[in-house]
Order: structure tokens, then sequence, then C-alpha cells
């Protein structure tokens, strides 16, 4: 049976071993963010939102430290990880195997957009946070990994480099996306996408005719010509 407990310090900084179900820290996280996303707007993105939605769920600062250990970090992800979720959600009423691949990649965008606009206050409050060069590394994972949900939805089982260059291209996408979706509208964030969409579709189109593995045969045939000899007819 997997371990679940958390260790904690009492007061006097002895150590102690808590057994803390995840489902009571699920649900707390959750309610944090609850308590953060309707605090946002006047308190910013940091740790100061933390504490002040921690306190509002009675949490502790060791109940803190234990479930938020990179503060303002970890409720970023919780805010991604559930606009994530909820786009997911929105989607399940559309088969993406009845849509074209472009109609595919606009409802999937279309859908983590809206997500993150039914928070818009705290939306904008954490782009900004993740903007700030010291939580690049953050924004990053966290927009690669709502590309990779994005294209699984849409489909996508590849394993090779276009698995990578699929969700590449999505990300450099959704960020812009969402900072227009959030300070210019909707229409706006349509738009935009789907201008990049048919930029995609247009650069698969002229990939899809070129042999980009020609000038590696090239080299490996000459090498082994070196090695080898010439083949005999």
């Amino acid at each position: 049976m997997t371990d679940t407990s958390h260790t904690t310090r009492t007061p006097n900084g002895a150590e102690q071993a808590a057994k803390i179900p995840d489902d009571w820290a699920i649900r707390t996280e959750q309610a944090v963010l609850d308590a953060a996303i309707t605090r946002a707007e006047r308190l910013g993105w940091n740790a100061r939102l933390v504490r002040a939605a921690c306190e509002a769920e009675g949490l502790s600062l060791g109940d803190q430290e234990l479930l938020f250990p990179h503060g303002a970090r970890d409720l970023a992800a919780l805010l991604s990880r559930r606009h994530d979720a909820v786009a997911l959600k929105t989607l399940e009423a559309t088969p993406a195997a009845t849509l074209k691949i472009r109609e595919r990649i606009a409802a999937a965008l279309s859908a983590r957009l809206e997500a993150a606009a039914a928070d818009a206050a705290a939306s904008k409050k954490c782009a900004g946070f993740l903007a700030l060069p010291f939580n690049a590394d953050l924004g990053i994972s966290l927009t690669w990994d709502t590309a990779d949900k994005l294209w699984r939805w849409a489909g996508d089982t590849s394993t090779d480099q276009n698995h990578y260059s699929k969700r590449t291209i999505l990300s450099g996408i959704l960020a812009p996306a969402l900072t227009i979706r959030l300070f210019e509208g909707r229409e706006a964030a349509d738009s935009f996408c789907a201008r990049r969409i048919e930029n995609v579709m247009q650069f698969e189109k002229w990939k899809a005719g070129k042999d980009f593995d020609a000038p590696m045969r090239k080299i490996t045939d000459f090498l082994g010509r070196l090695r080898y000899g010439d083949k005999v007819a």
C-alpha cells in the first residue's frame, strides 16, 4: 500500500508524521484556489495572496508550507490545471473524430481560452506573474502541458519528432492567444487563432512535399562508401 503520509513540524520543531489523506489535500488545495481567485484582483499573484487564501480556509503556516511549498508558483500551477480540466470537460460535448484537424485545434483553443476568461481577473494576475523572468520556466512548462492535453484530445498519438513539433507550435499559439483573450476579448482572440492555424496548415502542406531526411541520407551514404566502398551490382 502506498504511504500517503506527509511530514509536518510541531511548533517546537520536532518532526511529526501526520496521516493526511490525498483527497483532503486535493479538496483543500482547490478551496484555497477558490479563495485566491476571489482575492487576486486586489492582492495580485504573490506570497501575500497565498497567505490570505490559506487563512481564509483556516490553514496554519505549517499547513500552507505543506500544501504550497513553492507559494504562488504552486497556486499558478493549480489554476492552469483547473482551466485545462474545464476545457477538456467542455470538449467532451464535441467528439474530436467528427471534426477536421483544423476544427479540432480551433475548438480546443477556444475551450481553453474561455476557461481562463471565466476567471479573467485572476487569470490576468497569474499571467503577469508567469511573465516574470524567474517564472518563465513554469510558464513554459504549464503551456506545454496544456498543449499536450489538447493534442491528446484531438487524437494525436505521435511519438516521433511530430509529437514535439505539434506541442511546440500549439504552445506558441496558446500564450499570445490567452493574452489577447484576456485583454482584447474573444473576437480578437478567435481571429488571431484562426490566422495562426491557417499559417500552420499551409506550413504542413509545404512540409508534406519535402524530404527532410535526404541531406542526412546523403551524408550517411557518403560515409558508408568511405568505409565499405561502392556497392557491387
